[in-house]
């Protein structure tokens, strides 16, 4: 039986009656974009190209939503009037999709995005309060780990640093081929990261055998994970209007296969997800096609974890306290505090 559709939700799929399984969560965020803009569009983008992506996944041997109730929410736009407000703002949005009951999917905007999701899933059950038993596993061009850039340390360029500076545990990334001196330096003094650069995963000769470790380092992980997948981290040829699109990147197969492999392992819950620096493409839907062919890749992947017992509804064991204006305190203090 075919599925009914709704114009502007992810896949397609309409609002169902009952329990949410998956909560699709687009961010208009964009503040600090230092090259190519449109990010902001990006999410409504990737959800408009998602209505023409087949709904049927080899590994679930299913069509989506597979019995499962998928939900699109609104589009959240900032409103406060400084970047860290909208910091505050955004974390307290995706507050309430990590009581643990869901899995959601975020899609962005910028990768700024990634330092307020991570406040927010401080309070889902699996991480208890304390982000150390979180770990990030992270496809990008871009190490992400600058201390600041153009003088802001929640640039899109300090994402990764500034999630690791909030409590964040450990951080897997892959992809990278475009860094600074200085996250190259942090990358070698920072036992919390591991980092699989391009010029080894897809070196013509031996880059198998380095991609093979990158699936061996996914296979042994074990604990709470938050996946973030920036879209650069693929081949500027496949998506060549997002943000900043860079050659030499991985392909589309390598984020299938990381996607897959992540979700796959029995040790790991991936507690969730975010697809960031979408831009819309003029032309061509490649670029926003592309992201939501990823995206829909990460919903069939913990559809059949969930089928497979891997991951399941938890509840809150109590109470803890979220500081709703934790970036905002930061206002004065921040350039000095990283």
């Amino acid at each position: 039986m075919e599925e009914a559709f709704e114009e502007g939700a992810f896949l397609g799929l309409p609002r169902s009656d009952g329990p949410v399984d998956i909560a699709v969560v687009p961010l208009a965020y964009e503040l600090t974009t230092s090259y190519g803009m449109g990010a902001c569009d990006g999410p409504q983008a990737c959800l408009d190209a998602s209505a023409q992506v087949e709904l049927y996944d080899e590994h679930l041997g299913t069509d989506l939503p597979a019995g499962r109730s998928i939900v699109t929410e609104p589009v959240w736009e900032g409103t406060a009037a400084t970047l860290r407000g909208q910091l505050d703002e955004l974390a307290g949005h995706a507050l309430k999709f990590f009581k643990g009951d869901l899995f959601p999917l975020f899609l962005g905007g910028e990768h700024g995005i990634l330092p307020p999701i991570m406040h927010a899933a401080r309070h889902h059950p699996a991480v208890k309060g304390d982000l150390s038993h979180l770990t990030v596993v992270q496809l990008d061009a871009h190490a992400d780990l600058r201390t600041s850039l153009d003088g802001e340390v929640f640039s899109h360029a300090c994402a990764a640093s500034r999630s690791l500076d909030i409590g964040v545990g450990r951080l897997f990334q892959a992809g990278v081929r475009a860094y600074s001196q200085e996250e190259h330096e942090r990358i070698n003094a920072d036992d919390r990261i591991t980092t699989y650069f391009a010029k080894d995963t897809q070196h013509p000769h031996t880059g198998g055998e380095a991609w093979n470790r990158w699936l061996d380092e996914l296979k042994s992980l074990s604990g709470p994970v938050h996946f973030t997948l920036d879209i650069d981290g693929l081949d500027g040829a496949l998506v060549p209007a997002t943000g900043t699109p860079v050659p030499g990147g991985l392909s589309y197969w390598q984020a299938v296969e990381t996607i897959e492999t992540l979700f796959a392992n029995p040790q790991v819950t991936v507690i969730s997800a975010d697809v960031n620096e979408i831009v819309p493409q003029d032309g061509t839907p490649l670029t926003q096609f592309t992201a939501a062919c990823l995206a829909t890749k990460i919903v069939a992947s913990h559809l059949r974890a969930r089928e497979n017992a891997r991951w399941e509804p938890t509840a809150s064991s109590g109470h803890l306290e979220f500081d709703r204006s934790y970036f905002s305190k930061l206002e004065a203090t921040a350039n000095s505090a990283f």
